[in-house]
């Protein structure tokens, strides 16, 4: 989906920034850990009545959002009712690819911004998948809730502190459920790194690794339509985390984060922003808007969360300079560790080499560890795609919790308290890296959550 237009959306984005920084004032370093009074009751465990057929909606197909048409189609029990775009291109052609198929027209939704509104007036939409440009998010999320459907969101959940708690309470309020939809949790990888800490394989955790590290300049050259058109802008908002959930988000689900413990308080800090300015002197004309801009954002942002257990986890993001691919997925415990990129394993005990040397043969470690979810649906998720399969099973597995009246593995607490590393690692970076306290999204319920089970 465009966002509104480019003047438009950096008044946007300004005015994001500016509200985390005033949060940020309000109440010292150690602002946005302050929890306001309940509005409803806590959504941990939200059971939605068994729906036969979920009719679902989708606000934005431009990239994200047309491949989750096209996954969603292959999903029994499900009915793509409507989908709204602002971009006219986009929005006929997953109409086509649905027609295509043989499957119903949707009805479409268009031309102002704020058509997504019409659309969540129809009463034949249960949920509403959103994948539109970041500040938008919040707003259509709430919206949804409010209108009395469920929202799943692209990440990030939202931009401030103040939109994470905006969205909890609404999800509170309403009883909806809001999963912000980190893809990478149904990751192969990810799925048996988490059934072999459920299974104590690495001992007691320590510590974790996490990052997004993803050279995208590329983007730049995006400047009408697709992510680049509106994601560059950020890089001259926000000195900090841009984008923290790809990597903290297993990382998370192995240390029980919201279930059994939770973020405490975090540091950050950013090495110089220098790649992107160079980049666009390098491909763009003197006069070009790309060399308009002030690129704030440090090309290397590297940010350390301390949880009330103790643990600590080192989150890093950088889509500037030139290296491979990364999220790291780093896992030690007090028996072992398990790394990614490229995969490996070190155990004391139970591992196939001393654990002064790395075992990179993962087969063996994949057939007596993978998760039954990826054992069950793997081959079809790879058939099916989105980043190796983990989009269509991230689908599969909504549905059918939805379907089969079973609470979803990622809730609206999980969404906020991982993106919320975004707005607060910046606050740290401008306050000489000072420790800034992290919200308690679940108000206390952390304590009593069940963990995430290893669901079959």
């Amino acid at each position: 989906m465009k966002q509104f237009n480019r003047r438009d959306f950096l008044k946007a984005a300004s005015a994001a920034a500016a509200a985390s920084v005033v949060a940020g004032c309000a109440s010292g370093v150690n602002g946005g850990a302050v929890t306001p009074a309940q509005q409803g009751r806590s959504v941990i465990g939200l059971i939605a009545p068994k729906m036969d057929v979920v009719r679902v909606g989708f606000i934005g197909v431009g990239q994200r959002g047309y491949g989750h048409v096209k996954r969603m189609s292959h999903i029994a029990g499900t009915k793509i009712t409507a989908i709204c775009d602002t971009h006219t291109e986009a929005l006929e052609r997953s109409a086509k690819f649905l027609t295509d198929k043989g499957l119903p027209k949707p009805a479409l939704y268009s031309g102002a911004d704020n058509a997504y509104q019409e659309m969540l007036n129809r009463d034949d939409i249960d949920i509403v998948i959103i994948s539109t440009p970041w500040a938008w998010h919040a707003p259509m999320a709430i919206d949804t809730m409010n209108s009395g459907k469920h929202a799943f969101v692209e990440v990030p959940l939202a931009l401030t502190v103040e939109e994470m708690w905006q969205i909890v309470d609404t999800a509170e309020r309403t009883q909806k459920n809001c999963m912000m939809m980190e893809n990478v949790n149904y990751g192969r990888d990810e799925l048996m790194v988490l059934n072999m800490v459920r299974q104590g394989v690495f001992g007691e955790l320590l510590h974790g690794e996490a990052a997004y590290i993803h050279e995208l300049r590329w983007q730049m050259k995006e400047l009408e339509h697709k992510t680049g058109s509106w994601r560059t802008a950020w890089h001259a908002q926000r000195d900090g985390n841009l984008y923290p959930t790809h990597g903290l988000g297993p990382v998370s689900q192995y240390m029980n984060i919201n279930r059994g413990d939770r973020f405490d308080f975090l540091t950050s800090m950013s090495s110089p922003a220098l790649g992107r300015s160079a980049y666009a002197k390098k491909e763009f004309p003197a006069d070009h808007q790309r060399n308009q801009l002030n690129y704030i954002a440090g090309d290397m942002n590297t940010t350390l969360i301390k949880t009330i257990k103790g643990r600590s986890i080192m989150v890093q993001h950088d889509t500037t300079t030139p290296r491979p691919y990364s999220r790291h997925n780093l896992i030690q415990g007090t028996n072992g560790v398990f790394a990614g990129f490229p995969n490996r394993i070190a155990l004391e005990e139970g591992g196939s080499k001393s654990f002064h040397e790395w075992d990179y043969e993962m087969e063996d470690w994949y057939k007596k560890y993978d998760h039954p979810l990826w054992t069950k649906m793997g081959e079809e998720a790879q058939r099916n795609g989105g980043h190796g399969g983990m989009d269509f099973l991230m689908f599969w597995r909504m549905i059918y919790c939805l379907r089969n009246g079973e609470a979803l593995d990622q809730d609206v607490y999980d969404g906020a308290a991982w993106s919320v590393i975004s707005p607060l690692s910046a606050q740290s970076v401008s306050n000489r890296s000072a420790s800034i306290d992290i919200p308690d999204f679940t108000r206390g319920a952390w304590k009593n959550a069940q963990p995430l089970g290893i669901v079959s």
